[in-house]
């Protein structure tokens, strides 16, 4: 298994760079773009008009995105290049719609008829019986969210390199491991995004009305009571303004985890299967190379949106 990275310039020029001293790629479930960052020798002198960064595991495009940071170096006669990069769809969180109530919306509409953003794709679900309320300086992902917790009570994720889905995959890939494929495997907790209250405010300003305790938090010892507004995004159901906070706080609050070496191509809610564990739906993505090979871990997570 090999990996290569392929540049593009804003004239369109393009060329390969295949000797990589190290990369680190990741997505997840509650991220809203896959990020990558890597350095190489490289056998391009010229990075200056660089616009565009693809990473290819294999025969796999696993990564296509903006230039965030590209430092070309020189020192002892040798030359060096590292680069950071997020996915096209993090243009969705750096993209405000105008703030006001939005009825009849659809991932097609929400989609298609604000802003085109560069190869950033999506599902095609023409859902329009709902509504999304646009906050002040609230970006197009918000948007997207809202939408999706509103008609499945999910929370949208990137599929491929830049397809934004709110629905799971109708035929997902399925990878089956052996514990001798197996570099490690285990579970892992993270609670520290957990929240135990949630107050919310009536139209008027006034609390007490809406309410939620999780009590599986406060259980574990932990006091975290959070305030805010009226959420007009959920006026028809102000409790699920409730819900919605008390999932993203759990979200990846537990998960099982395996890695192995080399990488197959696995996508989100893609599945898979070890040791005792089977048919687990894929969250989270990372793969890491160097000189020592390329290994990938793959997690499932337990709480928050997407468990399923």
């Amino acid at each position: 298994m090999n990996a290569h990275l392929y540049f593009i310039n804003s004239d369109g020029s393009m060329f390969f760079e295949y000797n990589i001293l190290s990369f680190s790629f990741h997505k997840d479930a509650y991220l809203p773009y896959s990020s990558l960052s890597a350095s190489i020798v490289p056998s391009n002198s010229d990075f200056s008009s660089v616009c565009e960064i693809k990473l290819f595991i294999g025969a796999f495009l696993v990564h296509h995105g903006l230039v965030d940071t590209l430092d070309f170096s020189r020192s002892g006669g040798s030359a060096k290049c590292s680069l950071s990069s997020k996915g096209f769809t993090s243009l969705l969180c750096s993209n405000q719609l105008q703030p006001g109530l939005k009825s009849s919306v659809s991932l097609n509409s929400l989609m298609d008829s604000f802003y085109s953003l560069p190869y950033v794709t999506h599902e095609d679900n023409s859902d329009s019986s709902n509504y999304i309320y646009v906050k002040n300086g609230s970006a197009m992902w918000d948007g997207v969210a809202n939408l999706s917790f509103k008609l499945y009570g999910s929370y949208p994720f990137i599929r491929g390199t830049n397809c934004v889905r709110i629905t799971p995959p109708a035929s997902p890939s399925s990878f089956s491991f052996s514990d001798s494929q197996l570099l490690k495997s285990g579970s892992s907790l993270d609670f520290r995004h957990l929240i135990s209250n949630f107050h919310m405010a009536d139209i008027n300003g006034n609390y007490g009305q809406y309410d939620l305790q999780d009590d599986s938090v406060v259980n574990r010892k932990i006091v975290r009571h959070l305030c805010f507004d009226l959420d007009k995004q959920f006026l028809s159901d102000p409790p699920s303004a409730l819900t919605f906070r008390d999932k993203f706080s759990s979200r990846a609050s537990r998960s099982l985890f395996c890695t192995r070496t080399d990488f197959g191509g696995e996508d989100l809610f893609d599945r898979f299967s070890f040791g005792s564990h089977s048919n687990l739906p894929i969250h989270s993505i990372s793969a890491f190379g160097s000189s020592n090979g390329i290994f990938t871990t793959i997690s499932s997570f337990s709480d928050g949106f997407n468990p399923s």
